[in-house]
């Protein structure tokens, strides 16, 4: 059995502990990440991990579970024209959790890599110069870009739903009026819940570790943070002695 732990904090506003004014987020807000010497957090935020999950697998425990979370928020039919906009890491994730679902799946993806990658797992890869206008019943940005947007706005239909998984780097210029004419559902979505995503690769639904690019022993640490900084690397893993 290993333990690990949740972004989520105890902290309840209303009842969504994880809207409260006053939360924690483990590594990034106010409480020190597992680098720091000493980590502390709430007994509740530990997971049991499955005996038959393995390391290389539940690290990826965090972004599964936010790529789950859009199956939280909206339900998905099998009958649904699903775009994803963006095949990173959590893009990647996302396409195989929505695969499951059986809808009519397309992502954009860029990159050779990362087209190889969906493909491979029998998801279907479309060029943004084929993607028709107004036609998508949902449609999930997550790169993060202007561009991707939209893309993402130029693809969904009148009284579709707009996932937006992902956070934006200063502003951005929106047309607010055309959203508001088409009647747009927008959707913000992050973090998910860990429980679902841990069972899913246990049953062996998800398999996140094609992402893996290398793995670095703990002396190399320094090469592996080099290597996960270089542009189309989607995970580097660092193997710290027991």
């Amino acid at each position: 059995m290993i333990v690990r732990s949740s972004p989520k904090s105890r902290c309840v506003m209303n009842g969504r502990s994880t809207h409260c004014e006053n939360r924690t987020v483990l590594g990034i807000v106010n409480r020190d990440g597992t680098l720091a010497e000493f980590t502390q957090l709430p007994l509740a935020n530990l997971h049991r991990v499955p005996d038959s999950v393995p390391d290389e697998m539940a690290v990826f425990t965090e972004p599964l579970a936010a790529a789950l979370e859009i199956q939280q928020q909206i339900q998905i039919e099998p009958t649904d024209r699903v775009l994803l906009v963006g095949a990173g890491r959590l893009g990647q994730l996302i396409a195989q959790t929505l695969a499951l679902t059986g809808c009519n799946l397309h992502v954009v993806a860029r990159h050779a890599h990362q087209q190889d990658l969906l493909k491979r797992r029998g998801i279907r890869v479309i060029a943004e110069e084929e993607i028709q206008p107004w036609r998508w019943d949902v449609v999930v940005e997550a790169t993060g870009s202007p561009g991707g947007f939209a893309l993402a706005r130029k693809a969904i239909r009148p009284r579709g739903t707009l996932v937006m998984k992902s956070t934006y780097k200063g502003e951005m210029s929106v047309n607010f009026s055309s959203i508001v004419v088409d009647e747009i559902n927008i959707i913000g979505s992050r973090c998910g819940p860990f429980e679902p995503a841990l069972r899913l690769m246990e049953m062996g639904q998800v398999d996140p570790t094609f992402l893996i690019a290398e793995e670095f022993k703990l002396q190399d640490a320094l090469k592996a943070f080099e290597r996960a900084a270089e542009i189309g690397v989607l995970k580097v893993l660092v193997e710290i002695p027991r």
